[in-house]
């Protein structure tokens, strides 16, 4: 019997499910081998490993893994598509819509980040990190309104959000609603101490309400906590232009000269903000697993 199953076609059928469990050990070490080259940094070979692996079989968690090994060498749009893939087979899982959020952050394409907040607060509306994020490709395009009306709503959801509360000094700030601005700021430096972004919020506020006194020591707090901040230094130079302290004022505008020369940074300290901020973002979402939970 087992003669005549071999003679017709037991062979065949060997053959098959050799031919099956060997493509599935294939894809297991183009899986492992690409995760591997990925930790070590050599991301053209996991990309080609995670690529190769999905020309065999579907897999969200490969397809994860690609998404990120394309957001580390700064191929974003490669990484945005892998993540709208990866929503279209799992569209119930928020955390995927938070990381293309966080992508289109990056690239600057706040209409794309403001979609994918809304689909993921179809999905649950208490989440406050959801409102936080739509909040910025609000102020991405430049609604400060809805904005605001998102940063509360997350602060509504989560009372120690500190970044929300950040984010709306700042706003505010801009706007020159500067009370409201400052009732954030008192907030964060009650619960956040020595934090550079949060003084330099502070001595922004009092320099607008010509404080120049109190901007220039908090200014200085900002020095003490990062010796190496440009805008702190710009800043505090020209209020102190204007209580005619030039000495002071030109110690500060060499120091940015050196440190901009030094770090090979733009010396304009905007520029160097939104550079700093990105970078932060981006190094939080490259970790980010939307299967943790």
């Amino acid at each position: 019997m087992n003669f005549l199953k071999a003679l017709f076609g037991g062979k065949t059928e060997d053959s098959e499910e050799e031919k099956k469990h060997q493509e599935e050990k294939d894809f297991e070490v183009l899986k492992y081998d690409g995760v591997r080259a990925m930790k070590m940094g050599n991301l053209s070979h996991a990309i080609r490993c995670f690529q190769h692996a999905l020309d065999r079989q579907e897999d969200l968690e490969i397809r994860d893994y690609l998404s990120q090994a394309f957001m580390m060498g700064g191929e974003l749009l490669q990484a945005y598509e892998q993540l709208q893939k990866m929503a279209e087979k799992a569209p119930e899982n928020q955390r995927i819509l938070i990381r293309m959020a966080n992508v289109a952050y990056m690239m600057e394409n706040y209409q794309a980040m403001g979609d994918a907040c809304e689909k993921a607060l179809l999905i649950d509306d208490t989440n406050a990190e959801v409102h936080y994020l739509y909040s910025q490709a609000c102020k991405g395009q430049g609604d400060s309104t809805n904005a605001v009306a998102m940063l509360t709503k997350a602060i509504g959801l989560n009372a120690e959000y500190g970044d929300a509360y950040l984010l709306r000094g700042e706003i505010y700030l801009k706007e020159d609603a500067l009370t409201e601005a400052d009732e954030d700021a008192q907030w964060l430096l009650e619960h956040v101490a020595e934090n550079e972004d949060v003084l330099l919020l502070k001595a922004r506020i009092e320099a607008k309400r010509d404080n120049a006194d109190e901007a220039i020591v908090y200014y200085s707090k900002v020095i003490d906590v990062n010796p190496f901040c440009l805008a702190a230094y710009q800043e505090r130079a020209v209020v102190l232009r204007q209580l005619g302290k030039i000495a002071e004022a030109e110690a500060d505008e060499q120091q940015v000269q050196e440190l901009a020369v030094a770090s090979g940074e733009p010396q304009n300290a905007d520029e160097k903000e939104a550079e700093t901020l990105q970078q932060k973002i981006e190094n939080k979402y490259r970790a980010n697993n939307p299967y943790g939970f």
